[in-house]
């Protein structure tokens, strides 16, 4: 989750939750991510996730923080197959499968850090911007 300084657009806070040595990251428990209605809507809600803030991507710099949020994902239009699979080298962009629906979304965001925190305001939605739903497998998982 980054956040920027309104006007400038300069990065002041990165906050992430760090990479495993296994290479996933942002990992949640399972049940932080729910779908229904056939997999047209979806849901994510995560409450003090622990993260660090670097204050900028890379910096080496970072101190405790946490974040919640709440993103609820609504699919508006038909899905539409994507990728290519096994049929093309791993290597290849196309080398995954999915399924993905234009989509509306609305969330919420809030985080804390020794002397700083930070909300969005609520029901900040996708409306004139772009937002997807979908299922994609790709690597060991094709």
């Amino acid at each position: 989750m980054d956040l920027f300084e309104p006007g400038s657009g300069s990065q002041v806070h990165d906050l992430n939750a760090g990479i495993l040595a296994s290479g996933l990251f942002w990992t949640l428990p399972a049940e932080s991510l729910r779908f229904s209605d056939g997999g047209r809507k979806a849901v994510l809600h995560a409450e003090d996730v622990g993260v660090i803030d670097s204050f900028q991507f890379g910096s080496g710099l970072g101190t405790p923080a946490t974040v919640s949020f709440h993103i609820e994902w609504t699919a508006t239009g038909e899905p539409v197959q994507r990728g290519k699979g096994g049929a093309v080298p791993p290597t290849d962009a196309a080398a995954f499968l999915g399924s993905f629906s234009v989509a509306e979304s609305t969330a919420e965001f809030s985080g804390s850090e020794f002397g700083f925190s930070f909300s969005s305001n609520p029901g900040v939605n996708t409306d004139g911007t772009f937002a997807e739903l979908g299922r994609e497998r790709n690597g060991v998982f094709l």
